[in-house]
């Protein structure tokens, strides 16, 4: 054992808030794991010199193709909606893609281990360009949502499995840094997108179908390189023993997958998210609204099945999607709590936040609005970039977390002072960087915390259970804001505006490009920068509550220490092999 390996022992051994290295009721040896991960961890010794740079470039393109579409295609979801008359239902349609992007994660992570990282980077290209395609050739909002929805199954895909690639080639004390650097093409598109946004817009924001439309040739283009390098390391791994190919027919490979997949806990969860989480927007809009008998059928039936899902895991699944052993891991579970509270919190003021910058800020360009609306993102990206280097050098997470949410939560408080005509340029740059700052330095230190809390085979599941309930916490907070705003602005509007009839009204609320052809001075545009500014307020004081609550719970994570193996849990390296045995591979 070298010198740094016994210094990283002691300090694991001597940290009171470490579990042991063998976990109890766990097997952390490799037999048990699936065939996935088997292939990761026998492609990892081939991996060396031009072909390790090549899989870091393909990761490169893959991070900036993500980026690219994350800072430019929702800029155009607004117009999309309004060129229908149907601004008022982005709530409706984030709320669907939502719950895809959150009950996605763990069917990609269970299907990149059952079969290959390869294979579901493959199944995860097919949904982005068929999405893409869909939301282009649009005729109206049922196929933009439609669309929407299967991009969103490649576009959480693409995440999950960017974040499972780094957990599987990187040691713990490295992995903060890469798995942040894997973001900071977001430095860059947060300035190239606004110009791109614009381009794509034009001066009559018609030109949203070829934002979207141009996608389904970038992806294949970009994913292109890390598919085949993943390929051809699992196909050298298997020339060279490292794979052994199973004897298995169609039938039965199928079977098995299914099985390996847990495919009926992941329906039984998708069916229960999807039923609890769709009515909180879907009622707004429905006859009789809560008392809408669909609106009843979905609240009751959504519990009932998640639920199901619960016991069928606990009793009968032969491949636990979520084992009973999670629910004692301190780590998982804090941060499952902290992402959940966090995102609720983050969509409760980010969701309407563009629409109402556009509104209460006249003077503003398209492309001004877009260098704002990604402050927060380049916050994020800047400051967990500085968190991974923090950790790479104290070898610790958890009072970086707590730091981290703290400054969330101040960010968070300075908008209720400074949100919209009420603020200075100044003051709202400010509040968007503090929230960035906080929730970059948030993301990086749980996702690393939760993923040094398990053996190997189980980090893909992990890294899916975890970023599933951050999402749903985003789905929550985004249905709440449309609850809010649905229920909310026509009433502000009928107060600040109390000269226009409703169907002016409605106009107004239903479409931002009809609010925005007024002049700043005019009086129907200070009536509904007025009410935009009292709806943003009700959110922003939601939004402050709710971000309490993780604080507390980071206080309760374990305080891993971050050294050079690919878990805190057993004694085991990237390649799968234990530290004594890897001179012998």
């Amino acid at each position: 054992m070298s010198v740094h390996q016994s210094d990283e022992k002691k300090h694991a051994d001597s940290s009171s808030d470490n579990q042991p290295h063998v976990v109890e009721g766990v097997n952390v040896g490799g037999e048990d794991a699936q065939i996935g991960v088997k292939r990761v961890e026998a492609a990892a010794r081939v991996f060396k010199g031009r072909s390790k740079w090549l899989l870091y470039l393909g990761l490169a393109l893959v991070s900036y193709i993500y980026s690219l579409d994350g800072t430019t295609t929702w800029t155009y979801l607004s117009w999309a909606q309004s060129a229908f008359g149907e601004h008022s239902r982005i709530a409706t349609v984030s709320v669907a893609q939502g719950v895809i992007v959150a009950i996605g994660k763990p069917v990609v992570a269970k299907l990149s281990d059952t079969t290959s990282r390869t294979i579901a980077y493959v199944c995860v290209l097919i949904f982005y360009v068929i999405g893409y395609a869909v939301i282009a050739s649009a005729n109206g909002t049922s196929q933009i949502a439609g669309g929407i929805v299967v991009y969103a199954m490649g576009y959480t895909g693409l995440q999950v499995l960017t974040s499972i690639i780094i957990a599987d080639i990187t040691t713990l004390k490295w992995r903060g840094l890469v798995q942040s650097l894997t973001s900071a093409p977001f430095i860059v598109n947060a300035f190239v997108s606004a110009f791109i946004s614009e381009g794509i817009l034009g001066p009559d924001f018609k030109g949203w179908r070829w934002g979207y439309g141009m996608f389904a040739i970038l992806v294949p283009v970009t994913l292109s390189p890390l598919i085949l390098t993943l390929g051809w390391a699992e196909r050298k791994a298997y020339k060279l023993g490292y794979i052994t190919d199973n004897e298995e027919s169609f039938v039965a490979k199928w079977k098995r997958i299914a099985i390996d997949m847990d495919a009926i806990g992941l329906i039984l969860l998708a069916a229960g998210v999807a039923l609890l989480l769709l009515p909180l927007t879907l009622a707004e809009g429905a006859k009789g609204r809560w008392n809408n008998p669909s609106m009843i059928a979905m609240i009751v039936l959504g519990p009932f099945f998640l639920i199901v899902f619960g016991f069928y895991e606990w009793k009968f699944a032969p491949r636990p999607l979520a084992p009973g052993r999670f629910l004692t891991n301190k780590a998982i579970v804090g941060a499952c709590v902290i992402g959940f509270f966090d995102f609720a919190s983050f969509y409760l003021t980010f969701t309407y936040l563009y629409s109402f910058i556009y509104i209460t800020q006249p003077g503003w360009s398209t492309r001004e609005l877009t260098y704002f609306a990604n402050t927060q993102t380049v916050a994020l990206t800047v400051f967990a970039i500085m968190a991974g280097v923090i950790m790479r050098f104290t070898h610790r997470y958890k009072w970086l977390l707590v730091a981290g949410l703290v400054i969330r939560l101040a960010g968070v408080g300075m908008m209720i002072h400074s949100r919209g005509a009420r603020g200075t340029t100044a003051e709202l740059v400010w509040t968007q960087i503090l929230q960035g700052l906080g929730g970059g330095i948030a993301a990086i230190t749980t996702t690393v915390g939760s993923q040094a809390s398990v053996p190997h085979k189980d980090v893909a599941i992990v890294t899916a259970i975890v970023l599933l309930i951050t999402e749903i916490g985003g789905v929550v907070g985004t249905a709440i804001a449309g609850s809010i705003w649905s229920n909310t602005m026509p009433k502000r509007l009928a107060v600040h505006l109390p000269f226009l009839n409703q169907t002016a009204r409605d106009q107004l609320f239903g479409s931002i490009a009809a609010a925005g052809t007024f002049p700043p001075d005019s009086p129907i545009r200070i009536g509904t920068i007025e009410a935009y500014d009292d709806v943003m307020r009700t959110m922003l004081i939601a939004a402050c509550v709710i971000a309490v609550v993780p604080i507390g719970v980071a206080l309760t994570m374990p305080n891993w220490y971050l050294g050079d193996k690919q878990n805190a849990v057993d004694d085991k390296d990237i390649d799968g092999a234990h530290t004594g045995d890897l001179k012998a591979v």
